[in-house]
């Protein structure tokens, strides 16, 4: 498991110690700045094309499709995590087709197939895609429910976009990535700002760290093997993931239902503090808004060996907000499984 907030290392200890004397040269080589992605002035009206969304600066965004586009009961924009693509969905969307849902997915700016991969596309932009392409969506099924779906920064995306999340008929946010900064140790916190500001074009690599965001092996391989999931990581693109990870937290007051809360009791990626954190956040009535806090839940949930029953109360919420879900695993505000697991 990932460490909580009292274990992670201070600057007393013999990792926060070598950080600060890592951070100190690093501080008085000079400085840069964070190098975004270059993007065109807005030179048209976003558009729909075959396997393809077109922005309005003329950004071209992967996107794929899994159901009947003919007759649907809803229909699904999912966005996926950091470094994943819209394959991530390549489970979820044909069981959500099977029960006679529509999904949508698509490559974010700088990930998957898009142009300048690799370059954190910028906040705003990524914002406005998602607003963009749920507006499109809706005018080309203008008489079914249009529900967003997020897994870790696609979940970050989607509460952090205000608008396109109130013109939602609902959100289902699946290990929400909320690791804001002021959930962090202010070590990291401090090393990622110098770094980005120093050395933004780093690569870095998850090599040799024993962290997994799975239980499936081997899919975790599949995954590894996949060209289109980036492998090395810019420390400008981790800034600029946690700036939208801030962004979310932020919004999170805000938060309305309907809406399906999903995170797994063995994440390593999102850890539990800023998870819980969250659900402080949040309204406290809670009125439509779900929880579901899985046992053997890991964070890439429905890709997880218990990923079906994941994808079991995906289904059975969109076709009812109201009814129990299958897996029995919905935790409500206060109660004595959640207390332990957020401060026990």
């Amino acid at each position: 498991m990932t460490a909580t907030a009292r274990e992670r290392p201070g600057i007393g200890s013999p990792i926060g110690l070598l950080i600060f004397h890592l951070l100190v040269p690093m501080l008085i080589s000079g400085c840069a700045s964070p190098r975004l992605q270059e993007s065109d002035a807005e030179s048209g009206r976003a558009r729909l094309d075959d396997g393809m969304a077109i922005m309005a600066d003329g950004y071209r965004l992967p996107l794929r499709r899994w159901g009947d586009s003919q007759r649907p009961r809803a229909l699904v924009l999912a966005l996926h995590g950091f470094n994943d693509y819209g394959n991530a969905f390549a489970d979820l969307g044909p069981y959500l087709a099977s029960r006679g849902f529509l999904t949508y997915a698509y490559d974010q700016r700088g990930f998957g197939a898009t142009t300048q991969r690799g370059r954190w596309g910028g906040t705003g932009r990524m914002i406005a895609d998602l607003a963009a392409l749920s507006g499109l969506l809706r005018e080309r099924y203008p008489r079914i429910p249009v529900y967003l779906l997020g897994e870790s920064m696609g979940g970050a995306v989607i509460l952090a976009a205000t608008t396109a999340a109130e013109g939602a008929d609902g959100i289902v946010l699946v290990a929400p990535a909320v690791w804001s900064r002021d959930t962090m140790n202010p070590i990291q916190s401090l090393a990622l700002e110098v770094a980005a500001h120093t050395i933004p074009w780093l690569e870095l690599t998850s090599s040799g760290l024993e962290i997994w965001p799975s239980d499936n092996l081997d899919m975790l391989r599949a995954h590894s093997a996949d060209p289109l999931v980036i492998k090395e990581t810019r420390v400008d693109a981790l800034w600029g993931v946690t700036n939208i990870m801030d962004q979310a937290m932020a919004k999170a007051g805000g938060l309305r239902g309907p809406a399906l809360l999903l995170y797994g009791e063995n994440d390593q990626i999102i850890p539990p503090d800023a998870f819980c954190k969250l659900l402080d956040l949040i309204p406290e009535d809670r009125r439509g808004i779900r929880v579901l806090l899985y046992r053997q839940g890991w964070h890439m949930l429905t890709r997880d060996l218990q990923g079906e029953r994941v994808m079991a109360d995906i289904a059975a919420w969109l076709a009812n907000q109201d009814i129990g879900l299958p897996s029995g695993e919905e935790v409500r505000a206060g109660s004595p499984r959640l207390e332990r697991f957020c401060h026990g």
